[in-house]
């Protein structure tokens, strides 16, 4: 299904390139899940082919992905396993929309660039418990204070993803003297900079996202890398599509694993396989109805940014893609549960991790009140804009 969506030779070159790892991921999914551990030789091979820097451009030695470029690799890295794609996912965004954007100063870039080059992984910490989701506007309580030529760093940031493997924490935390947010630029061996392992969670067990403990962390004047136009610490923008990505590729693994059970499964009670079953091939159709929608959702959000990037007005078709995808995630993992029946909750059987995975989207930013509402407000400010009149009118 996803093949419509492949538009040129780098795309399905690099689709080949992840193929010999996909029997490999696939076997280490359940133990990891099980066991709840960081998929630390999943990262590690990722780096060996250099994924983690598709998202640079090409003349800083990356490929220059697009983010529907990397949005086809997120969505089959996610059929592998979820955790893996999520945790790199973050990477493949922040790198796409620090070099799109170019927030830094060129000499920091290129800096970033090399380290990128040599294999180097990075996240926005963000998240707060005291916060609640950043997107919902509240002040971070890490703090940062300028000391002589330094920026001394407090706090403590929740959801902290591929926290394990990170070389680079990209941490929003609050300058008094300048009464706004900033993102400064932490490196794993930052003295007083710790990993509390607290991830202890019934989806996306495998994605080690951990507390990031600051304690008098220092850092150089010029780790203060950006100061953005908003205060919460959390815009939205289309590199985001990255993350549904992932739980699409979930849905697929699901789709896939129903579609080979009808096949297969045949009951004495009837002849041949349940595929045969009207019920059953309601089912499978309403799968790949969903998959439909969710993708023509996602690439079509991310065409749209594409090519409005240098006017950035693309942001509604950003969530409604995000919200479309997720839910349609959850729907397609369900039917597929429905479809195999109560072997599908044995703890030896993928769907129920799928099940629990997807779930996880839900609470990735934006969630679905916000989106809902942010379409609202358009409505009703796009109305105003036209002095109360409709078109009728």
């Amino acid at each position: 299904m996803q093949e419509i969506f492949i538009k040129n030779s780098k795309q399905r070159e690099w689709l080949e390139r992840l193929s010999p790892l996909e029997p490999v991921f696939k076997d280490r999914a359940a133990v990891i899940d099980q066991e709840g551990r960081f998929p630390h030789e999943n990262i590690q091979a990722l780096r060996k082919i250099g994924y983690t820097k598709v998202t640079l451009p090409e003349e800083l030695g990356g490929s220059d992905f697009s983010l529907y470029d990397a949005i086809l690799l997120q969505e089959k890295l996610g059929s592998f396993d979820g955790s893996t794609a999520l945790s790199i996912g973050w990477t493949l965004m922040t790198v796409g929309e620090l070099f799109e954007n170019r927030y830094w100063n060129s000499e920091k870039l290129a800096f970033f660039a090399e380290e990128v080059n040599n294999g180097a992984i990075i996240n926005r910490a963000v998240s707060e418990i005291a916060t609640g989701s950043p997107i919902r506007g509240g002040r971070p309580g890490t703090t940062a204070k300028q000391i002589e030529e330094k920026w001394v760093i407090n706090g403590r940031k929740s959801y902290t993803t591929c926290s394990p493997e990170l070389d680079y924490f990209l941490t929003s935390a609050w300058i008094e003297e300048k009464e706004t947010v900033g993102f400064f630029l932490i490196p794993k061996e930052a003295e007083g900079l710790s990993i509390e392992e607290n991830w202890n969670v019934i989806a996306m067990r495998g994605t080690g996202s951990h507390d990031l403990v600051l304690e008098n962390v220092a850092v150089d004047e010029s780790d203060l890398v950006e100061i953005p136009s908003y205060n919460t610490g959390f815009k939205l923008n289309g590199w985001g599509l990255l993350i549904p990505a992932a739980y699409l590729g979930i849905a697929q693994e699901a789709r896939d694993y129903a579609l080979h059970f009808a096949n297969t499964h045949s009951p004495n009670s009837i002849k041949g396989t349940i595929a045969g079953l009207p019920n059953v091939q309601s089912l499978l159709g309403e799968m790949d109805l969903e998959l439909y929608k969710a993708r023509f959702a996602l690439y079509g959000a991310a065409e749209a940014y594409m090519d409005d990037v240098r006017n950035k007005t693309i942001t509604n078709e950003a969530l409604v893609a995000k919200h479309i995808v997720t839910n349609s995630a959850i729907t397609v993992v369900d039917k597929a549960m429905r479809l195999v029946g109560a072997k599908s909750l044995q703890l030896a059987n993928p769907l129920q991790r799928y099940y629990r995975d997807v779930r996880a989207g839900l609470h990735n930013p934006p969630m679905d009140d916000l989106t809902i509402s942010k379409l609202a407000q358009t409505a009703i400010q796009q109305y105003e804009s036209k002095g109360g009149k409709t078109n009728e009118n």
